[in-house]
């Protein structure tokens, strides 16, 4: 592998990281706002969600350099989308505040259990893309070495 390979890994595994961070983040705001029932917008919490697409970036230096541009070259944060099409979970409680007039609360659409497993998802994969940079500084380490 030469140097500009390994230093194309280190960017894809950096950008993962990235993208796996953003998505930790987005779960445990989703957790901590299950109870929300007002905000600034008004209604209970829309739940978020990260939408990540191919980084075209890579895709773009390669054809420029005319090399082949099917490499991967990554992932991007395209957007962090609120849910605002799911219907709010309805639970009854006349003493709540933000009951109708039937005594029921909307409450956010969030599965905590779900973003339980998303949390656990984003992070064994923060934790490979880890590894993908240790193993790369260890291949330039070893480089340097010779």
């Amino acid at each position: 592998m030469t140097t500009e390979g390994l230093f194309h890994a280190l960017r894809i595994s950096a950008s993962g990281l990235r993208a796996e961070m953003e998505r930790l983040r987005t779960a445990a705001a989703n957790i901590a706002n299950v109870h929300t029932t007002r905000t600034p917008e008004g209604g209970p919490y829309a739940p978020r969600r990260v939408v990540l697409a191919a980084q075209d970036l890579f895709g773009r230096l390669l054809r420029q350099a005319g090399r082949d541009p099917r490499v991967l070259g990554g992932v991007e944060v395209q957007q962090i989308a609120a849910d605002r099409q799911s219907p709010p979970r309805l639970a009854y409680d006349p003493h709540h505040p933000d009951a109708d007039e039937h005594g029921m609360v909307a409450y956010p659409p969030i599965d905590v259990p779900t973003e339980m497993v998303d949390v656990l998802s984003a992070g064994r994969a923060y934790e490979a893309n880890v590894a993908a940079l240790e193993a790369a500084k260890k291949m330039m380490d070893r480089a340097l070495d010779i």
